[in-house]
């Protein structure tokens, strides 16, 4: 039996989703960016907009956690956001320190069907445009920030879109076995095991893990154990890490084999995806 240690609670720094006050999207201002600079291990508490939000930071990796109604966890570098619709519960963690920019954005402007979480790939107009929409409002007259933010909302409808989602249990109606072992291979990647080990650390059998990942998740362990990989590489790839390092902390004993999953899964190879200057 393995033993996995547990992340240490002791500096993590829990923020309220309140205070938003001024940066409220309106019809008439459907769009608003505020900025912040979050060290490594802050913690946002459980909370729900009527407004829909990017999840996006410029420098950093943060971990959102969002319920629509189903509970997905998703990794995100600088060159990826979340989209979070309104009314999803959510919760975000700084994994590593972080300039995160918000977008509020007003429920009368998101696309018509994006009632779901999603990740998107932000492009460098993307990028460069929530810059400019940050800047002082004594900065930007009225008819700028209206030309930026329509060019954000057009970006946002035509940015591209990856499955780097990882379903997890409900917190409140999941199976508690199904979510911790969820969360150990979470907090394990790089841990060749198989399902029947992992369910044997929590005192399951192979056959009932399996079982609840069809009827909670909708998936197979592989596909789901798949997932997590991915989002868990993707970061280190966008850190600028090499391929053979990334593959290792992903569980894979060569870097084919991890290069094949990820192009099938990815459609690009690793090497797409690394920023070869780091962050």
């Amino acid at each position: 039996m393995r033993r996995h240690s547990t992340p240490s609670k002791s500096s993590t720094v829990l923020v309220s989703a309140d205070g938003i006050g001024a940066f409220v999207p309106s019809r008439q201002r459907p769009v608003r960016v505020r900025t912040r600079n979050m060290p490594a291990d802050t913690h946002f508490e459980p909370h729900r907009h009527a407004w829909a939000q990017l999840a996006y930071c410029s420098t950093g990796i943060v971990q959102v956690t969002a319920s629509t109604p189903e509970e997905v966890t998703y990794i995100v570098p600088p060159s990826r956001a979340v989209w979070i619709a309104p009314g999803a519960l959510h919760t975000i963690n700084v994994l590593e320190a972080a300039e995160f920019r918000t977008l509020y954005i007003d429920a009368s402007a998101t696309p018509a069907s994006w009632d779901n979480c999603r990740v998107l790939v932000v492009s460098p107009l993307l990028r460069e445009v929530i810059h400019s929409l940050d800047s002082p409002r004594e900065a930007l007259s009225v008819a700028r920030e209206q030309l930026l933010t329509g060019l954000v909302l057009d970006e946002l409808t035509r940015a591209d879109t990856q499955a780097l989602g990882v379903p997890m249990p409900n917190a409140q109606t999941g199976n508690k076995r199904l979510r911790a072992l969820c969360e150990a291979v979470l907090r394990a990647p790089s841990e060749r095991a198989t399902l029947a080990e992992w369910a044997a650390d929590i005192g399951a059998s192979e056959r009932t893990m399996a079982r609840l990942f069809r009827e909670e998740l909708g998936t197979s362990y592989q596909q789901w154990r798949q997932q997590a990989i991915l989002a868990h590489a993707l970061p280190l790839l966008a850190r600028g890490q090499p391929v053979s390092h990334v593959a290792a902390a992903s569980g894979y004993a060569s870097d084919s084999a991890f290069s094949a999953m990820f192009k099938a899964a990815m459609g690009q190879s690793p090497s797409h995806f690394q920023n070869k200057n780091g962050l």
